[in-house]
């Protein structure tokens, strides 16, 4: 991240009750018939769909724990990030019907086991038929684009904190080969939800600091980037990023020092995923639409210029969840920005081109599967290419709150 002021304390949690997405999909759908509901059978390793197939409208599954432990169950967006739905705390041996009203189109289905780590059982489920006829006023597509966004943060949190587990219990038992092949995966559920960590006063500098933004703030220096000054640790002559001796007032740490910065981490993740998942967390229209435009300002600021991830290289991986989490933000208010009229349709189909050009760039160098190149192999000239492509997407991205808000 790069740096910004601290608020004075952290913002209140303690809100109006957020209802589940899973009832914003639900609430005033009638119930399909239960002859026609879709069979999953959940367990621990597998998430089984009946059939591939639906027709648009209000679909039931029919789902069915056979697992050893709590489960969920997700509908995602076809771009496998977004939730459009979810049905949560399906304990072991339940079965509970979950109804969501979907239009035409390809989404997936997943679940998630112990509701924590990476989807399970991951699959393409196809929605076919008319678009309803019926649209949805304004409220009900708000309330749809703040559910959505809101399971998207929760569900982002729960994968980030195994990722993190794994990156810490490395790094805290010496074996740093494994440590820097798990940083920028670990990183990177994080980096998708970033504006929503920074409302929660110190817990993002805690996280994700910089050494030279934890010194001018004159905080303790802790986190995934005092790890990785660790794990690629300077040669002497070498510079920070802001060209200062990299070696001045800082030394590798020892074993018992890398085991608080790694229980360190561990913790303030972990308090992370326990207020996002807090029944009275919320989000906002403007929380959603000002977060993707704050996604491409930490690329504009911190990825473009090689800065956050000064001693890995790995600023792409970094630059690429950033994006992703942009477009999650955008594609969940895109149907309210549509229902202003024309010039909500063509801010949306201008962001859709712009975010298209600029993935196409980035995968010229890598991806988040495969992996980047290290981001210090590109030129100038590369760099350059790609920060008019995050530019030309920040201009029509910029309009977007006030053409979800109608202003």
């Amino acid at each position: 991240m790069t740096r910004r002021a601290l608020a004075a304390s952290a913002a209140p949690v303690s809100m109006a009750l957020v209802a589940l997405s899973a009832l914003a999909l639900t609430g005033c759908v009638a119930k399909a018939d239960l002859a026609e509901a879709i069979a999953v059978d959940i367990t621990d390793d597998a998430c089984a769909v009946a059939t591939p197939t639906a027709k648009a409208g209000a679909v039931t599954f029919s789902l069915t724990n056979n697992g050893s432990d709590v489960n969920e169950f997700e509908i995602l967006a076809d771009d496998q990030l977004r939730i459009v739905g979810e049905k949560e705390n399906v304990t072991p041996g339940q079965k509970v019907d979950f109804t969501a009203q979907l239009e035409p189109g390809t989404y997936y289905t997943a679940c998630k086991f112990q509701q924590v780590g990476a989807p399970v059982g991951l699959a393409e489920f196809t929605v076919t038929g008319e678009a309803s006829a019926v649209s949805a006023d304004e409220q009900q597509l708000s309330d749809q684009a703040v559910e959505e966004y809101l399971a998207y943060v929760r569900s982002q949190a729960s994968e980030l904190l195994p990722l993190v587990q794994q990156f810490a219990d490395a790094y805290a038992a010496g074996d740093d080969e494994t440590a820097r092949a798990l940083f920028a995966q670990a990183r990177v559920p994080y980096e998708r939800i970033e504006p929503t960590a920074e409302a929660f006063g110190d817990l993002d500098p805690k996280i994700d600091f910089r050494e030279v933004d934890a010194v001018a703030d004159g905080l303790d220096w802790t986190g995934f980037h005092r790890i990785e000054k660790d794990l690629w640790a300077p040669q002497p002559g070498a510079l920070n990023s802001d060209g200062q001796d990299a070696l001045k007032d800082w030394a590798p740490s020892t074993p018992a020092e890398r085991q608080a910065y790694a229980d360190g981490l561990v913790e303030n993740v972990t308090e992370l995923h326990e207020l996002v998942t807090d029944p009275s967390f919320e989000v906002g229209l403007t929380d959603i639409s000002n977060g993707a435009i704050a996604l491409l300002d930490e690329v504009a600021a911190g990825k473009i210029t090689g800065e956050e991830d000064w001693w890995s290289g790995t600023d792409l991986s970094d630059f690429a969840a950033n994006v992703q989490g942009a477009g999650v933000a955008f594609g969940a208010v895109r149907a309210l920005a549509e229902s202003k009229g024309d010039e909500g349709t063509e801010l949306a189909a201008e962001i859709d081109e712009q975010f298209a050009a600029l993935e196409a760039a980035l995968a010229e160098y890598g991806s988040l599967d495969s992996g980047f190149v290290d981001y210090k192999t590109l030129t100038d000239a590369d760099k350059k290419a790609l920060s008019d492509q995050v530019n030309a997407l920040a201009e029509p991205l910029s309009q977007l709150t006030a053409t979800v808000l109608g202003v």
